[in-house]
Formats: structure tokens, sequence, C-alpha cells
């Protein structure tokens, strides 16, 4: 916040923010003619769209007082945008522009009374915002006057000629020392302990309780040749410490981090050891096969183990030194810093050739999945410390913009060594300094609460030459990567980009992610959209990541840049997802630096019934799925939110991936340690052929396509194992492996699992019944589970199954049980006919039911399934309780199993036992919560927030019930859609995190007892026996009868076509409010399960008027009726947006003397006024003759215009 007070004496408290789409408005507003002269005429949208920096200034009242655009290169057609250094350097030698340290002003406006000031206020926020920022040019046509407040501000240095016609630009300069300078730093003296204890004292007062009052005066005193203190100074006064030393604890740090990309943080010595022999012939193996096994459209990550020579990196750095010396000494004597000048002198002589490489290869950004971490070797470095720590550091926040400016100072101190390291709390914000440190990766086994950064000298050179790629640079480059894995690639794919440089396929893009969310489409040329492949950098220049976007961006005369990552394919080609490795990134990382993009869902188009009507090839074609990442020029100089907190999710259930996608995400925020915890890993893998019947039923929350468009394996750690306690004392999760993973905020979602069933052990020779033998129901089996025997509940489970059918000639000899009355034991009887069981040797065992309400609920579907079991040979036992397996004798494998009924028990031969028993809590989960002293009352108690007993510990779905205090017991998580639950849990936990979010209001006291009531459809579907696809959408409730449900007197209408038996049935329920509430399908032929996904929630007018087709017997076939051409807008990801909007019409007052429809339907309702005609046909009368008409048909035809690529079935003025 600053004040303004304009010469009148009027005062305005201002702030600056990013400038956002909707204040175009206002900014055209405040163009004045003069504006236009000195800027051109501009397109406000289009400029937005193409700044590196937009900055607003508002009030308090949040009114727009100013506004400036900023780009990196000239606003007028003076140099061209690849090539404008050289024209400014020969304008004046003594300015060192360069791309990195330099910007241009393309607009400036202000409200006149305040221009002056709000013009500072800005220049001096975009350089606190950019600290590499030294030079804002500004250029206006000679014959123009700058004006009297911008003249004030900025100096001209000359004249330079346009390109394209006669006529000279006057170009101005604004310094940065005028608004923002650099910081003067020196030693430490005592007496800047009185202007330093206040800064201290601001922050934390733990150092004066423990060390005393003069701690900092002690410190000053006691420095050597090993420990050192700095200050930094603005006008004689000391705003600014840091206490360095030489000494560390090197011996700890190789311990706890993965210190290889440094070269352990020591000089090379010839003793050094890098990799065990071992591992060093098999990497040499893996490279042949990998680059053997390639494929041109999927590669994998890589890492280098061995570092580039010294020589060649020494001299690629020597270069780059002597050119940044020149340069820099400039600014150091024009800024008075004597001391940067003598350091940059020294960064001549700098060795890396102990900075290992890292490299990203092709749809595989670097980061995705590192080689796995030796267990036993670790490399051992025998040089000398090279790095130097910062033991206290703290700095005013005025100037905390400016910490880097230690850095220079420090290194000049310690001249023989190289880097510098700080380690922090773990969970102390990102603060300015350390955003240009590299976060270090620690070992699994590290159990330090600190988190490591590095720094090295060589991060401070400024003057970075980045050019094209030529054939020329192809012996370079071979030299650079010649130590990585798929190099041959590399330098192919470097040959194809010289030879054809290919755009990326913008129009499937657009129509299949919401780059739209980043991006004005409409203002991006096809050709400034650029593909990118690889991305190699040296991790100790991370923190120049963004100015090499940028420079990418604007020497290829590209405003948006993607990066595509690909699955693994499951046939064994070499992709992205082939390890899961607990690093999700490499250090040489531009993935943080992008956005990811959300993928769009997609419509199930009647492509044969549309014809030529149906959209282009482009749109609608699949090929292989990939998740998107993105940048843009706006993005470029856009600051992420950081979190390092360490998030625990455990379980890779449909709530645990909802959650980890939801903040996945969130593009303005980057979470770096978010792990999942998983005995399978993340899921996803396409074990099972896509055209194979499935042995689960699916809840349509998430698919294998849906895995890949996230790749969560990017962004995610993922540790595979299963949690075996939970030491809240230390917040960690103890694992099978006896390994521990700590956490500031553990995620429970493991779900429910199917259990091995405990036999009863009635001895069927006795002829007992179900009433006489003992409950068995809430034993626990803790026997050996024979090898025979599975419980399917992962896609494993079911690759494990099928492995086992396919290796023991399961389909041609043996009896198989399967044994529950759960919806999947009809998808894997239908699995096994589907992979050529014969019926009659398939046994479908069902126990008592647990309640009356089956698990399909709709007797039509149920007697057309029991048709088709019967009709396929399949024998159905109800009632039925296992007692024995192999008649109580050692149980594997199972030879025969036995049961009991409510008459006599049976017995049967079995080469293979499925159990699809009620579902559970894992038992080791359970103990893991009852250890830890977690609340648990059948299900782990939770409040209406997802917290447990434990504020640390969440927990969400079916794991979970509410507790008590609610009164709601019927109620649980398993009752909406789990991805609801995930999502809801992820925007709690956000509030934690993101300082964007307005603060959740504590509800009323009345209030606080109410459970959160979700909306979204639960869903389950899968393919049942006759090969029968089914699906069954309803809203979330208490499960209840359907004929109890129908007997409801407000229950609804039902809409019925065909007939279950032959696979054509469809029904709708419309419930009394006129929506779509419940929609069940059963069909021989595959239907468009996501489209029918979308009829939830809508009102039958919506759909065409359904009910009064319907009542007229206009509509025989619902599922020919949803292929219709009119209905597939509905079907659009984007329709709920239309429905807002006109909503928002009809709720908006548009004509003075008329109140909105929405307030016409209130007053009617009210009976505040009586119209003699029905209230329907008034509201449509008073509709039709005012401009909501005309409204509405514009805010559609523009919604049809926009999104025409996915839907030119529809007619719109102008094509007929």
């Amino acid at each position: 916040m600053s004040v303004l007070t304009s010469p009148r004496g009027k005062v305005e408290v201002v702030h600056c923010r990013r400038t956002e789409s909707q204040d175009v408005y206002c900014i055209k507003s405040l163009i004045r003619k003069f504006t236009c002269k000195l800027f051109g005429k501009l397109n406000i949208i289009y400029l937005l769209e193409k700044a590196n920096l937009a900055v607003t200034l508002c009030n308090d009242k949040e009114e727009i007082m100013a506004q400036a655009t900023f780009l990196d290169y000239p606003n007028w057609n003076v140099a061209k945008q690849d090539d404008w250094v050289s024209v400014f350097r020969e304008l004046d030698s003594d300015i060192p522009c360069t791309p990195l340290n330099t910007l241009f002003m393309h607009l400036f406006v202000a409200v006149d009374e305040y221009s002056v000031g709000c013009c500072k206020e800005i220049l001096r926020t975009v350089y606190k915002a950019v600290p590499e920022l030294h030079f804002i040019f500004l250029i206006v046509p000679s014959y123009m006057s700058l004006g009297s407040t911008l003249i004030t501000l900025f100096d001209q240095v000359g004249n330079i000629p346009c390109l394209t016609y006669e006529e000279d630009f006057a170009v101005h300069i604004c310094h940065r020392h005028s608004h923002y300078p650099q910081l003067h730093v020196r030693k430490a003296r005592v007496e800047d302990h009185d202007d330093l204890m206040p800064i201290f004292m601001r922050y934390d007062t733990i150092l004066k309780e423990t060390y005393g009052e003069y701690f900092l005066a002690e410190l000053i005193e006691a420095q050597d040749e090993e420990n050192h203190a700095v200050v930094c100074e603005v006008e004689g006064t000391a705003v600014g410490f840091m206490s360095v030393c030489s000494r560390v604890n090197m011996q700890l740090l190789h311990e706890c981090f993965d210190l290889g990309p440094f070269h352990g943080l020591c000089f090379p010595h010839p003793d050094d050891i890098l990799e065990s022999s071992q591992d060093l012939s098999v990497r040499r193996s893996q490279d042949a096969e990998l680059r053997s096994s390639s494929q041109g459209s999927q590669k994998i990550v890589e890492e280098l183990q061995e570092p580039v020579s010294p020589d060649t990196v020494e001299n690629i750095q020597g270069n780059i030194a002597r050119e940044a010396a020149s340069e820099e000494a400039l600014t150091a004597v024009q800024s008075g810093n004597v001391s940067e000048l003598e350091d940059i002198e020294k960064l001549s002589d700098i060795s890396t050739g102990y900075a290992q490489y890292h490299h990203v290869s092709s749809r595989s950004l670097a980061s995705l999945i590192l080689p796995e971490e030796p267990v036993h070797f670790r490399p051992i470095y025998r040089g000398a410390s090279a790095a130097f720590c910062i033991q206290l550091f703290c700095i005013d926040e005025k100037y905390e913009a400016r910490s880097l400016d230690f850095m220079n100072f420090v290194f000049s101190l310690f001249s023989d060594k190289n880097f510098c390291v700080i380690s922090l709390p773990r969970l102390t914000p990102e603060f300015f300094l350390i955003q240009n440190f590299v976060k270090v990766v620690p070992f699994n086994t590290c159990t330090l609460e600190q988190d490591l950064y590095v720094f090295h000298r060589a991060g401070l050179l400024k003057s970075i030459n980045i050019r094209f790629a030529t054939l020329l640079d192809t012996p370079g480059v071979e030299n650079l990567v010649s130590t990585l894995m798929l190099n041959k690639s590399i330098l192919e794919d470097l040959d194809h980009y010289n030879k054809a440089r290919k755009d990326p396929d913008i129009e499937y893009i657009r129509s299949h992610y919401n780059i739209e969310d980043f991006i004005y489409f409409g203002h991006h040329q096809r050709e400034e959209h650029g593909h990118m492949h690889h991305f190699a950098l040296n991790p100790i220049f991370r923190h120049y990541t963004k100015f090499f976007l940028k420079e990418i961006l604007r020497l290829g005369f590209k405003s948006c840049l993607y990066y595509h990552v690909y699955p693994k394919s499951r046939e064994g080609k070499i992709a992205v997802f082939q390890f899961q490795n607990p690093y999700a990134h490499s250090l040489t990382s531009a993935l943080h630096y992008l956005v990811p993009v959300r993928p769009r869902r997609q419509i199930v188009y009647p492509l044969e019934k549309l014809g030529i009507n149906a959209p282009s090839k482009a749109v609608s074609k699949d090929p292989v799925s990939y998740a998107l990442n993105h940048t843009n020029r706006k993005l470029t100089l856009e600051p992420k939110i950081t979190v390092n907190a360490k998030i625990i999710v455990v379980g890779a259930s449909s709530v645990g991936i909802s959650f980890l996608e939801t903040l996945v995400f969130c593009s303005h925020m980057k979470f770096n340690n978010l792990t999942l915890i998983s005995t399978h890993g993340l899921p996803g893998k396409k074990l099972l052929d896509t055209e194979q019947r499935k042995f689960l039923a699916s809840d349509h929350c998430f698919n294998d396509k849906d895995y890949a468009l996230m790749s969560l394996c990017s962004w995610v750690n993922v540790v595979v194992g299963r949690m075996t306690g939970i030491d809240r004392a230390a917040k960690h999760v103890v694992l099978s492996t006896d390994e521990i993973v700590l956490y500031d905020h553990l995620i429970l979602c493991t779900g429910q699992q199917y259990q091995v069933p405990c036999p009863t052990e009635a001895d069927i020779s006795q002829h007992l019944t179900n009433r006489e033998v003992p409950n068995s129901s809430q034993r626990r089996y803790t026997g050996k589970v024979p090898c025979n025997h599975f419980t399917l509940n992962e896609e494993e489970d079911c690759f494990k199954a099928l492995t086992w059918i396919r290796n023991n000639s399961i389909t041609t000899e043996g009896n198989i049980i399967v044994y529950g009355n759960t919806i999947d034991t009809y998808t894997t009887v239908e699995t096994l006919l589907n992979l050529g069981v014969s019926g009659s040797r398939i046994h479908l065992v069902q126990p008592p039911p647990a309640s009356t309400i089956t698990c399909i609920n709709n007797y039509s579907v149920e007697s057309a399934v029991a048709d088709a079991l019967g009709a396929a040979g399949v024998t159905m036992y109800r009632d039925a309780i296992l007692a024995q397996w192999n008649d109580g004798l050692h149980p594997d494998p199972i030879y025969s199993a036995s049961f009991t009924t409510p008459t006599k028990p049976f017995r049967l031969q079995c080469s293979m036992f499925f159990s699809f028993c009620e579902k559970n809590v894992d038992y080791e989960t359970f103990k893991a919560l009852n250890d830890a002293c977690l609340v648990y009352d059948s299900r782990l108690v939770i409040d209406t927030n997802f917290h447990t007993n434990d504020v640390a510990i969440r927990a969400a779905g079916s794991l979970t019930k509410f507790s008590n205090r609610y009164y709601s017991n019927e109620w649980t998580h398993s009752n909406f859609s789990s991805k609801e639950i995930g999502f809801q849990l992820a925007a709690a936990m956000l509030h934690l995190f993101d300082p964007t979010l307005e603060p959740v209001p504590e509800p009323p006291a009345n209030l606080d007892r109410l459970i959160p009531m979700y909306k979204g459809a639960k869903i389950q579907g899968g393919i049942l026996p006759g090969s029968y696809h089914y699906l069954h959408i309803a809203k979330p409730a208490i499960p209840t009868p359907l004929e109890v449900q129908m007997a409801q007197p407000n229950y609804g209408l039902e809409l019925v076509t065909g007939s279950a038996k032959n696979g054509t049935y469809f029904r709708i329920h419309i419930n009394k409010y006129k929506m779509v509430e419940t929609i069940t399908c059963l069909s021989r032929e595959p239907f468009p399960t996501s489209n029918y996904i979308r009829l939830f929630g809508q009102h039958e007018q919506l759909l065409n008027n359904l009910c009064a087709r319907y009542d007229e017997n206009l509509i025989t076939d619902l599922y020919s009726y949803f292929t219709e051409p009119w209905c597939l807008a509905l079907f659009h990801d984007r329709f709920i947006d239309l429905r807002k909007e006109l909503r928002q019409i009809l709720a908006s007052k548009e004509e003075e003397d008329l109140p909105s429809i929405e307030q016409l339907a209130h007053q009617i309702e009210d009976e505040e006024i009586n119209p003699t005609e029905k209230p329907r046909q008034y509201l449509k009368r008073v509709f039709e003759e005012s401009i909501y008409k005309t409204l509405v048909e514009r805010s559609t035809l523009d919604y049809l215009h926009y999104n025409r690529y996915h839907l030119p079935m529809y007619a719109w003025p102008g094509i007929i």
C-alpha cells in the first residue's frame, strides 16, 4: 500500500496488481488523444495478450487509477523483435542493455490528477517484481513531447529511424537506481546492531531469548577467516544482515541429500568414486536397450550420471564469464558497487566441471522420472569442500526483492568456494533470496526437518546469450550430451528440427485442452504457437529458466509454448512413465515454470448420422493421449506460490486421485512435496487391453485416458507400499517395508476393499443350515490366503487373476466359484464368459443379503441378467454361506468349497475362487489408525471439514463416517461422488496455502451441526452377463428400494423405452421439479456413457420438451433420441457456461422501467402481481416483447459461433 497526494491535496491509498482482462474497459476510458499519439493506436486486449508484464494501480475502492504494459521488444517498428539489442547498443554504448535487464513500455495511462505519483509507483513495483531488470525504454515519435508525467521519469538518449518509413523516433530511458536501486553491501560493524535488531525482532524473538540481547553484536565481533557478517545499507542505515561460514557439515549433507548434480559440493578429485562398477555396466546395457527400442514419438527422461568433462564446461563458462565481465563492469561502476566488479572479474576463473548436467528428452520434460536411486551405493567425494553456508539472514521487507545483492559480496569473501548453501525449516515460506537457489532433492532415508538450497557462483552471471541452434552446433551438442542416455535420438531430433520445424497441432490442442483458460485464442496466430521437444539446463542456472523460456518466445516470434507428456505404452515402448521414482522432478526441470492444462471433456459424436455436418478430423480424431503443459508471454514473469509442506496422500482411490488432480491443476501454485503412498503406485497402467471385459464395475470417475491426460506422475512423488503405522508425535507414516515417510499434512483415502471371507468351519456332513452356524461376517481371516483365491480391488489384482487363468488352463477345465452379491460378481462372470470359460463351469454363489436393496435395484435389469446367466449355463446359488475349504483341510490351493443354505448344504469342486463379500476397511489400515489413537467407530470419524481428531490428519471417502454429533449416521461419503469428495477436500485444504482465496467464514452456531450435501451424480456401470452394457446415474441418496421410491407421492415421472431383455432398455426418472434425477441404461450395443452423464440434472424442457414428446408417443427409442444433432450442445463441456450466462441475463435489470425476468417470477410467486393470463404465458410474452429475447439469442449465437469447431452441425446467421 502507498499513499498518493494530488496537487490539490487529495489523498488516495493505492496498490499495484497484475492487470486482468476485466480491466480493459477502464483502461480504454483512461486513453486520451495524446496517449494514441504517444503509443499509437492500440488494441488493448491484444496488447495484454502479448505483454510480458502488465501492472494495474488501484485505490482502496478497487477503482483503477493507472495501468502500464511492458514487453521485451520495442513498441514502434524501430527494430526487429529478435534483433533490437545491437540497435540500442549502437545508440549508446554506455548502456549495457540486454534481453535479461531490459523491458519496453508499450502503454501508460492514468487518472490525470495523480499521473506522476501513479507512474512512479508502477515503475517502483516493476523494478521490485523483476530483480534482473535495470532499464525501461520508452520510444515515441521524435516530434512528440512526453508530456508532464513521463518527462519527469524518463531521459532521452537519442533518436533511431523507423524500419518501414522515413520517420525518426526518440528513445527515452528510465534507470533502476532512480526507483528501486541495488543495495550497497559491506562488512558488518558492531554499530549496525541498533539498526538491525528491530528487523530481527519483527520476525522472531527466539534468538534474543536464547543467546541474549546482544547476540548480534557478539556475532559481528566474532568474525574471522571462516566466519563473516555482512550488511546491506540504504543511506547509511543497515537494512539487511547475513552471516556466512565456511564450515559445512559435508558428511551430514552427503547422507541426507542427493548432491550428485553438484558433485557433492566438493572439488573434483582423482579418487572420487561416482558410480559402482556394477551400476555402470547395468546403466550402459540399459542405455543400449533403450536406444534400440525407442520410438520417435516416445522417449524417456534421462539424468547424467557422469559429469561433463571439466575442460569442456570450463571453456563454456569461461566464455560466458568473460562476456559478462565486460558488460557488468559498466553496471557496477555506474551504481558505485566496486565489490561487484571485483567479484565478476573472478568469475572467469570458475571451473564447473563438477556441475553435473541433467537432461530432458522429447515428450518427457526434465522432470518426470529419474533412474531409480541406488539403494546400497552412493558416490564418494574425496575433494575439498567447495561450499560455504548462510547461518543467519534477515532483511527489511521493504528491500527484500534486492536480497540477491548480498551474493556478489559474500562470494568475494570466499574466493576458494563456488557454492553457497542454506538450510531452512520445511514450512518456511519461500522468500526472494531462495527463489534464486536450487532446492536439493533429499534421499528417501532423510529424516531432517529442513530443506537444503544451493546457489553456484556462476549463477551471478547476467549476460547469457540465447540463440537458435544450427547444424554447426551439432558437434558441441554431441559433446555436451555424450554421456546421456538416448543421446543419439537427441541429435536426430536436432537434425530433424533444422530440416523441418513443425508447429503443434493447434486445432487439436484447442479443441481437446482448456488453453483458453490462459490465452485469448483469437489473438494468437497459428504460427505463434510453438512445440517444445527438449529442455536441458545446468541446474546452477535454474533460476534463469523463465528468462530462457521468455527468450525462446521472443527469438522464435512465438507467443505460446506447449510441451507434451506421453504415458507409457502397454506394449513396452519406451515412454515417460516407465519407472515410478519417488522424485517427480529433476533439478533441470522447466515443468514448474509451465502450467498444466486441463483436458476438455469431449462429445461422443454419431459421425455416421452427422455426415458432412460432423466436426473436422482435426477435432474428432483420437490420437495417443498426452498431458499438456503450457506457457505464454504473460506467464514468463508471473510468479507462482510455492508450497513446501509435505502433503502425503495414502491410497490411490478415486477420492485421492481427485484430490491430487485438483492441487496439481492449480496453475498459480507450485506444490513441491506431493506424495502418494499406494500399494501399486499410480493407477492407469493399462494392464488390461481396452477391448477386454473388465472384472470390476466402474464408478466413471477416472479411466486410463484420464490418467494419461493428467500425468500425475509428473507432479507427484510415488511411494509403492502399504501403510502399517502412523506416528502422530513424530508426524510420519510407517510402511510395510519399515521405511518412514514424513508428513506435514496427512490425507487418508484408502477406501474399503473386498476381504478374504472367513469360513464358518461348519461340517456339512451334519447337514447344518444357516440358522445353525455361527455368524462369521465380523470375523477376520488370519490364515494363509490360498494361491487360487482372488479378491479383486484394483487393476493389478485383475491382471494377476487374468494371468492365473491363462497360465493354468482355467478356460478349458476346472470350476470357478464367484462368491458375493455385489455388481462386481456380475461383471466378473461376464469377463470369464468372454475369456472363453464355459458357463457350466462357473458357479455364482450369493450370500444372504445384508439389506433388502439389491446391487442393481431394478427388477427389469435384474431379471434380464438372471435370464442371461441361465442361458449361458451359469449356476446360481442364493443365501449360501461359506462353510469350509477343502473340507476343513489345508486350504492352499482350494480344491473344493462347502456352503450352507437355509435348507441343505452343498459342496463344489473349485479351481479358482473369486470373493466379493462386503467391502470393509483393510485390517492393516484399521490397526494403523487405531494404534495412532485416531477416533474410529466402525469407520474413521471425521467432521464436516474432513478433520480427524488430529488437526494434521484429514480423511475422506468410504473409509470415513461423520461424527455422531451430527446425528446423520446413514449419510457417509459413500453416498456421494468420489470425484466430488476429492475436489471438496482439496478446496478445503487450499485455504491453508493460497493467499488469493477469501477466508472461509465460520458457520453460524445453529448450522455447525449440518453435514455438507454434495450434488454430483453417483455413477456405476460395467458389462453384465449377456454382454449387456449397463449404466446407472443417480443423485446422492440413502439407498432405498426402487419400488418404495416410486410409491412416494412426489416421485415424479418415469420415462422408459425399449426392453431390458432385448438390450434396448433406457429409463429416465424426472423428479417433481422436472429435472433429470436418474438414468438407467441396459444395452447390447455400446453407448456414449460420457454423453449420458451430462443429462443428469438437466431440465426436461432443455431436452427438447422431453416429457411432452414422450407423452405424445413421439419418442420410441431414447438411445436414438439422444443421438440427434439438436442435443449435441447439451454434451458440450462449455454448455454449463452458456446456461450461467443466460441465467445472468435473465436475472439482470436490462431496462430501467421494467424489472428483470427473475424479479417478475418472484413477484408472481409472492402474489405481488396478478396477471390475467397464466404465469408462464405472461412471462413468455414479457420476455419476447423486451430486450431479453434479443440478448438471449445473441448470447446463444455467440456461443455456437465461438465453439463451431465442436458444434458445426448447428446453423447460425450467415452460413445459409
